[in-house]
C-alpha cells in the first residue's frame, strides 16, 4: 500500500481501526447536556447516562480510548467545541444546514422527529394556527426553537425558551405552557411514561425542513481526523452487532436508525 496517497480520512480511517492515530489520542471528550433522558441524563452520583452516552462509551472502547464526559448547556456545545471545551459534541444534536456552517458532523448516529406535546383534551395540533394565542415551550439552541420562532411565533403562538427539558416538562404540568415542542421519541419515552405525563400526548411528527431527523457526533471543522476516526466507530458498532445491542436495552424493538 503506498501511504503517500492517502487522503486524511483514508489515513484517520487506517489508524482508528488500529487503536492509533496521528495524534495518539488517549481520551476522547465528549461534550453533552445530560438533561434529555433517555438519550442524555445525569445518575443519582453526577454521572451521565442513556442511549447516546453508551453510544458514546461504546466508540471510545472500540477506538482503545479513555471516554470523558463534559456536560454543558446545549445552546452551549458548539462554542465550547469550537473553543476547545472538549472534542467532540454527542448530545442528541441534529444536522442542519445552519450548524454545517459552523462545525462539521459525523455519519448518522439515529433519527429522531419532531412534535408538540399537549394535555390529550386540548385538541392542539402542531400548526400555528390551531395554536395560536397559546404558550409552547423548547430548551434553547434547539432546532425547536429555531422552528418555533420562524413558523409558530410570526402566527401568535406565545414562545417561551428553557435551559434544559425537565424546566419545559415542570411548566407544562403546572399550566404555565399549553404546549412543548421537542424530539418525538424522547418525549414519549421519558416525560409520557411517566406520571406527571400521565394526561398528555404527542403530537404527529412535524415535517419541514426546519426540524430534519438525522442525529450525529458534532466535530470541529479543522478535525478531520477524528471525523474519520469516529466514522469508522460507528461502522464497527454496527457491523459487530453492537449498536443494535444498546439500541435493543433502551429501545426495544424500535429502529431509531432508519427512523
Amino acid at each position: 500500500m503506498n501511504i503517500k496517497w492517502l487522503t486524511l480520512p483514508a489515513l484517520a480511517l487506517l489508524c482508528c481501526t488500529t487503536g492509533a492515530s496521528a495524534k495518539e489520542w488517549k481520551e476522547l471528550r465528549f461534550g453533552v447536556n445530560p438533561s434529555y433522558p433517555p438519550f442524555e441524563s445525569t445518575t443519582a452520583d453526577g454521572g451521565v447516562q442513556g442511549f447516546g452516552v453508551d453510544l458514546g462509551n461504546a466508540i471510545c472502547a472500540e477506538l482503545k480510548l479513555t471516554c470523558v464526559w463534559v456536560s454543558n448547556d446545549f445552546d452551549g456545545l458548539i462554542p465550547g467545541l469550537k473553543a476547545g471545551k472538549f472534542d467532540a459534541i454527542e448530545s442528541s444534536m441534529t444536522v442542519t444546514d445552519a450548524r454545517k456552517k459552523q462545525i462539521d458532523f459525523t455519519d448518522r448516529l439515529y433519527a429522531g422527529p419532531t412534535a408538540i406535546v399537549t394535555r390529550k383534551d386540548s385538541g392542539l395540533l402542531p400548526t400555528a394556527e390551531s395554536l395560536r394565542g397559546k404558550t409552547i415551550g423548547y430548551m434553547q439552541g434547539t432546532i425547536q426553537e429555531t422552528y418555533a420562532k420562524a413558523k409558530l411565533g410570526p402566527g401568535g403562538v406565545k414562545l417561551r425558551a428553557y435551559q434544559n427539558q425537565d424546566q419545559v416538562y415542570a411548566d407544562l404540568v403546572f399550566g404555565r405552557l399549553d404546549a412543548s415542542i421537542q424530539d418525538k421519541l424522547q418525549a414519549q419515552m421519558s416525560f409520557l411514561t411517566s406520571p406527571q405525563g400521565a394526561d398528555f400526548q404527542n403530537s404527529e411528527g412535524i415535517s419541514d425542513p426546519l426540524v430534519p431527523s438525522e442525529i450525529a457526533i458534532g466535530v470541529r471543522k479543522d478535525n478531520e481526523e477524528l471525523k474519520g476516526m469516529l466514522n469508522a466507530a460507528i461502522k464497527a458498532l454496527h457491523d459487530k452487532g453492537i449498536y443494535a445491542q444498546i439500541q435493543q436495552k433502551h429501545f426495544g424493538d424500535l429502529d431509531l436508525y432508519n427512523n
